[in-house]
C-alpha cells in the first residue's frame, strides 16, 4: 500500500503544461494512482471475458492474442448501437471549455486529466480506424494506432474519471465524457481489463444481493441492531417488515446504510420516519442493495442489477418503490431504466398514502426517491420536528453528481434541511448544483491503494468544505449519497478533518418527535444534543 502524501506535500500542484506532445507522454503507474485488477472469481461469476491473475504494474498484462481484433469489433458495434457515441467522438473541437473543470486535473496538474484530453485517448484510435482523414494522414489528422502501451493508457486515466459529469455543464457542443469513459470501460472489459473494486460488489450483488456480501439473516440481524440503537436513543421500538408481501411500498436502499458508519445514521433516520406516518412498508432480504456496479462495468451488467429491484417488487405484490439515499441507484432508474428493464407497468404510479401526493414524474419508473417524499410530507404538515436537537450542528449540503446532475434534485434536500436544522450554510455558488464538485471517489474508485488519487479528485470539494468552515463554522457535511458519505468522510478526515459527515435523514431522525419517545439527550450517534452536554 503505498503511502499518502501529506496535505502540505499533495497541495503543490504544477498545472504548467509539458513541451512534450501528449502522444509521447508515457504512463507512470505510480503507487496511489491506480486500483487492483479484476480478481478472476469475480470476472467469472459476471461472466465476463479473459479471467486471470495479474495487476496494471505487470510487463505482461495476459492479453488475448487477437485483443486487437476484440476492441476494434467491439468498438464498431458500439459506434453502430449508440448514436451518441460517434457524436462525441466527430463533435469535439478540442476548445478547452472543460479543461479546468475536472477535479482530477485541478487536483493533480495531469493534462490527460483534462476531459477533452481524456476522451482524446479513445477519439485518437477512433480516428484511425473509424475515419478516412486518419487512415490516411495518421498522425497529422490526430490518429494513431492501438497499441498495448495505448491500452494501459486507457486503463490508467479511464479509471481516473469519476463519470461526474461536470465538465458536460460546461461544454458548449453537449458532449458527455461520462458516456465516454463508460464506452471505453466497456471495450476494456472485452479484454479482460478492469478493477476489482467495481467487479467484487457487482459480483457480490448478483450472488447475495448486495455490494457487501451480506447473507440474508446477516442483513436481518444488522436491521435489529440498528433498531436497538435507535430504542437506547428515543425508547422506541421498530420491527422492520422485511419480505412482507401486499406492503403498500418496498423500500430499498444501498446495503451501506445497513452495515456502515456513517449510513447506518441515516438508515435509523429513515426507520423512525416510517414509524412517525405509519407506513405499510417492506424491505426484502434478497434485493438488499439499491446501488448499482453496472453503471461502472458494462451496460449488460447495469441492466441485470437494475431488474432485481424489480423483479422483488413484483414477487412480494408492493405497488411502488421508495428508494433511500444513494447516487449511482438513482442515475440507472432516472437515465437508464426505461430503455434497459422498463416501463414498470406492473406496478402503480406512485401515490403517496399519507398525503395524496401522486408522483408524476415516477409514473415510467414507478420509484420514489426518499427526499421527495419527505419534503413532500414536510409539506402537507404531517411530520412533528423539534430543529433544536440539531442545534449542535452546523450543517452544508454537498450535491451528489448523480442525483443532483443526472436527475435534477437540487431544492428537495435543501428544503428537508432547513425544516430540521436552525444551522446551515451554502458553500460558494460554484461549486453546488448543477456545478457541484464530486467526491473524487465515484465510480469504483473508493478504494484504499488508490487513496492519493482519491484526494487529489477531492480537493476541490473540500477547499468549498474548508471555506465554509472557517466562515461559519460548518462542522456536518450532509448528502444523499452512499458512497459519498463513505468517500466524503475520508477526504474530510484528510483535508478538513474538523467536519464529519452525514445523510440528510439522519438529520431527520434527530429533530423528529415521536409519540411516547423518551426525553433525548443525544442525537442518533449518541452525540449529546446542545444544552445536555455532561458538566464535566
Amino acid at each position: 500500500m503505498a503511502k499518502t502524501p501529506s496535505p502540505q506535500e499533495l497541495s503543490k500542484i504544477n498545472h504548467e503544461p509539458s513541451n512534450d506532445g501528449w502522444m509521447e507522454m508515457p504512463v507512470d503507474f505510480r503507487p496511489g494512482t491506480w486500483c487492483y485488477s479484476g480478481k478472476a472469481s469475480a470476472l467469472e461469476t459476471l461472466e465476463l471475458p479473459n479471467p486471470r491473475e495479474w495487476q496494471p504494474t505487470d510487463e505482461d498484462w495476459k492479453l488475448p492474442d487477437n485483443w486487437e481484433t476484440i476492441i476494434y469489433e467491439g468498438f464498431r458495434e458500439r459506434l453502430k448501437k449508440f448514436r451518441s457515441l460517434k457524436i462525441f467522438m466527430d463533435t469535439c473541437v478540442r476548445c478547452g471549455a472543460c479543461a479546468d473543470k475536472c477535479h482530477f486535473f485541478l487536483g493533480s496538474g495531469d493534462p490527460k486529466n483534462m476531459p477533452v484530453l481524456r476522451a482524446e485517448l479513445l477519439r485518437s484510435v477512433y480516428r484511425k480506424d473509424f475515419t478516412t482523414a486518419g487512415k490516411i494522414l495518421g498522425k497529422l489528422a490526430g490518429a494513431r494506432k492501438l497499441t498495448k502501451d495505448v491500452l494501459k493508457e486507457w486503463f490508467y486515466y479511464f479509471y481516473q474519471c469519476t463519470e461526474c459529469r461536470r465538465c458536460s455543464v460546461f461544454c458548449p457542443y453537449g458532449i458527455d465524457t461520462a458516456e465516454v469513459t463508460m464506452m471505453a470501460r466497456e471495450l476494456l472489459h472485452l479484454v479482460g481489463v478492469n478493477i476489482n473494486w467495481v467487479l467484487e460488489p457487482a459480483a457480490k450483488c448478483f450472488t447475495t444481493g448486495n455490494h457487501l456480501g451480506l447473507l440474508p439473516h446477516t442483513f436481518k440481524d444488522s436491521i435489529e441492531s440498528l433498531c436497538e440503537d435507535i430504542e437506547d436513543v428515543t425508547g422506541i421500538h421498530i420491527d422492520v417488515p422485511l419480505n412482507k408481501k401486499g406492503a403498500d411500498v418496498l423500500f430499498i436502499t444501498p446495503s451501506a446504510d445497513v452495515f456502515a458508519d456513517p449510513g447506518i445514521y441515516t438508515f435509523m433516520g429513515y426507520l423512525l420516519l416510517f414509524e412517525h406516518i405509519g407506513l405499510n412498508y417492506t424491505m426484502s432480504t434478497y434485493a438488499s442493495e439499491g446501488g448499482n456496479f453496472g453503471l461502472f462495468t458494462n451496460n449488460e451488467t447495469m441492466k441485470k442489477l437494475n431488474s432485481k429491484m424489480y423483479a422483488e417488487a413484483k414477487r412480494l405484490g408492493v405497488k411502488w418503490i421508495l428508494g433511500g439515499e444513494c447516487g449511482h441507484m438513482w442515475r440507472v432508474v432516472h437515465q437508464y431504466m426505461d430503455t434497459m428493464n422498463g416501463p414498470a407497468d406492473f406496478l402503480e404510479v406512485p401515490k403517496s398514502p399519507i398525503t395524496g401526493t401522486v408522483f408524476e414524474n415516477a409514473a415510467s419508473t414507478k420509484m420514489v426517491h426518499i427526499t421527495e417524499f419527505t419534503a413532500d410530507l414536510i409539506k402537507h404538515g404531517k411530520l412533528k420536528f423539534d430543529p433544536r436537537r440539531n442545534d449542535h450542528r452546523h450543517v452544508t449540503f454537498h450535491d451528489s453528481c448523480n442525483p443532483a446532475r443526472a436527475m435534477g434534485l437540487f431544492e428537495e434536500p435543501r428544503y428537508i434541511i432547513k425544516q430540521v436544522c436552525n444551522n446551515f450554510h451554502e458553500m460558494p455558488e460554484n461549486t453546488i448544483r448543477e456545478q457541484t464538485f464530486c467526491c473524487g471517489s465515484g465510480t469504483g474508485l473508493n478504494t484504499d491503494e488508490y487513496m492519493e488519487m482519491r484526494m487529489r479528485g477531492g480537493l476541490p470539494r473540500a477547499s468549498a468544505v474548508k471555506h465554509v468552515h472557517q466562515k461559519h463554522g460548518v462542522d456536518l457535511l450532509s448528502c444523499i449519497c452512499a458512497i459519498d458519505r463513505a468517500t466524503l468522510s475520508t477526504l474530510m478526515q484528510y483535508w478538513v478533518p474538523a467536519v464529519e459527515v452525514s445523510g440528510v435523514h439522519e438529520l431527520v431522525g434527530n429533530a423528529l418527535i415521536m409519540e411516547g419517545e423518551n426525553e433525548r439527550t443525544t442525537d442518533l450517534r449518541d452525540e449529546p444534543l446542545e444544552g445536555m452536554e455532561d458538566d464535566e
